[in-house]
């Protein structure tokens, strides 16, 4: 069955790794099947219900780039003839019950096509109406979505993201601030690439205000932080109570993890790069250079960290012994990049 994802437009890559980091990680058995700029569609083997048991309870919850999810009709060229040809043959069973009300609702996203959404709502809400069922505007029980793009993509709202609770998260919003930490959705969306599940041990050495370890909590992790500033900690241990997450903190240093080898299951971290920042003496290379090796040594095998930083970090963690599988760049403003590496310890 094909499903679609809405993505944001905050970063060309991200949006979609995530997407599929959190498929894998929910267990759900999927191969990619179109994908275009701001939507993916991946195809989803498996029961249909709880397929999407699996979609709308757990991993829109989980989801920080994602707008929304949608259950596909069908996937055309973005032209009027297509579109509303589509429209016309579609069977609604599966996608609207009988007596159910619909509205329909399209995006143009960008400039990839040029094409009247109203006037393409209006035929397709006339085509849905020919099959038998009633528009309804204010209170709809199902909502057909048209995505513009460079192919045209067809179908039906199963479940949207709650990015308004990101916001409530930003830094300034929390207990404690400090300046020049991660936004929780970008926090997030690293969570889910590390793979972290529900019950899992989960660590940042540099976790200074706590963002990337909030996030983790509220996905269900146990979560373990570690900063050299005493002040941060202190913060951290703020930030995480307003929470209510299960969580240990500590006063240390990257470099000399106080942790038995190989037991924590997923690592997200954001050491300090590009900034005044305060470190137990020596250079950045040899605080990257020691912190990864000790991210290797505490991972499980076959654990995922993943580490931002303004430079190539893949060198340090190859040296460690880490597997790079991706790297993603992200231009934050003129005078700063972060470039995230997603690494794995070798089984």
């Amino acid at each position: 069955m094909l499903y679609a994802f809405e993505l944001s437009g905050e970063h060309e890559e991200l949006p979609a790794a995530e997407v599929l980091a959190c498929l894998k990680t929910e267990g759900l058995e999927f191969r990619s099947h179109v994908r275009v700029d701001q939507c993916l569609v991946v195809d989803i083997a498996g029961r249909e219900e709880e397929i999407e048991r699996s979609l709308t309870v757990i991993i829109s919850e989980r989801l920080a780039m994602t707008h929304h999810i949608l259950k596909v009709v069908g996937t055309v060229e973005n032209s009027p003839e297509a579109v509303l040809g589509l429209a016309e043959a579609f069977p609604p069973a599966g996608y609207i019950r009988e007596g159910e009300s619909f509205l329909v609702r399209a995006k143009r996203v960008k400039h990839h096509v040029d094409l009247p959404c109203e006037y393409l709502e209006e035929k397709i809400g006339g085509c849905i109406y020919r099959k038998g069922f009633r528009a309804n505007l204010k209170s709809p029980d199902v909502e057909f979505r048209l995505i513009l793009s460079e192919k045209a993509i067809f179908g039906t709202l199963l479940s949207s993201v709650d990015r308004g609770a990101y916001e409530a998260r930003t830094p300034q919003n929390k207990p404690f601030f400090h300046p020049g930490v991660l936004m929780p959705r970008v926090a997030r969306a690293l969570t889910n690439l590390s793979g972290i599940k529900p019950g899992e041990l989960f660590l940042d050495p540099f976790s200074g205000t706590a963002g990337i370890l909030v996030e983790a909590g509220l996905v269900g992790a146990r979560v373990i932080g570690i900063d050299a500033q005493e002040k941060l900690v202190l913060g951290a241990h703020m930030n995480l109570e307003a929470y209510e997450l299960d969580y240990l903190l500590m006063v240390g240093d990257a470099c000399r993890i106080p942790l038995k080898s190989s037991t924590i299951d997923a690592v997200v971290t954001d050491p300090p790069y590009g900034r005044s920042a305060a470190i137990l003496g020596g250079s950045f290379e040899e605080l990257y250079s020691s912190a990864l090796l000790e991210i290797q040594r505490v991972l499980k095998p076959g654990g995922i960290a993943v580490v931002v930083s303004d430079k190539a970090s893949f060198e340090y963690g190859e040296k460690a012994g880490l597997k790079v599988l991706e790297t993603y760049v992200q231009r934050v403003h003129r005078s700063l990049t972060r470039i995230i590496t997603v690494f794995q310890k070798k089984d």
